[in-house]
């Protein structure tokens, strides 16, 4: 009953209620990261698989600009975060605005995060299966590493999710998700600012 009607009841809800009392707070970091991020814009979007697999567009904070060399190419991740991104990034603020995702029922506030379009010919069956329910602003693989653990381990835990999912459980998963915020932690992994690309259920 949870997994197919009082999730997605709360999930619409409490997004509803989130962004009415943050909106001040996204105002505010929109106009930062304008002025931060040199005519790059505010937002990024993204078009990434959602439950089975369906196609939708994330709408996230741009922590980035668009800086390139003198070939045209753009810079790596790391000479592209700005300080304001940086910070905007490690408080999981960059985040926020998936809440307009969760309210249109393309996401959950809790599942497997969505990742490139392009990983999807890349998975294995079990991998896949992380498609099985709506993704999330926060997960399982979330608080237990982050951008800090293997694409291997992320997986495993994603499908344990999968196969777990419960009112219970998801509570906990908000409750470390608040906890891991303030102390900031899992954001990068060791070689770089942001996670690696995944190449292959190999890896």
């Amino acid at each position: 009953m949870y997994k197919h009607f009082f999730k997605r009841f709360l999930d619409f809800i409490i997004s509803l209620v989130a962004i009415i009392c943050i909106c001040p707070v996204l105002m505010i970091v929109t106009i930062w990261l304008h002025l931060a991020n040199k005519g790059a814009g505010a937002f990024f979007y993204q078009e990434r698989p959602g439950k089975n697999g369906r196609i939708f567009r994330v709408t996230k904070f741009k922590t980035m600009t668009d800086e390139r060399d003198a070939e045209g190419k753009l810079l790596t991740d790391a000479q592209r975060l700005t300080k304001v991104g940086k910070f905007v990034r490690s408080t999981s603020i960059d985040e926020l605005p998936q809440l307009f995702n969760v309210l249109k029922g393309n996401m959950s506030l809790i599942g497997p995060r969505p990742l490139l379009v392009k990983y999807l010919p890349l998975y294995n069956a079990e991998q896949a299966r992380r498609h099985e329910v709506r993704p999330g602003i926060t997960g399982w693989a979330q608080i237990n590493g982050r951008n800090a653990i293997s694409w291997e381990e992320k997986f495993k835990l994603d499908v344990w999710y999968v196969d777990n999912m419960s009112f219970l459980l998801d509570i906990k998963i908000l409750l470390k998700t608040v906890y891991n915020v303030f102390k900031r932690e899992g954001i990068s992994s060791d070689t770089s600012a942001t996670m690696e690309a995944f190449r292959g259920s190999g890896e």
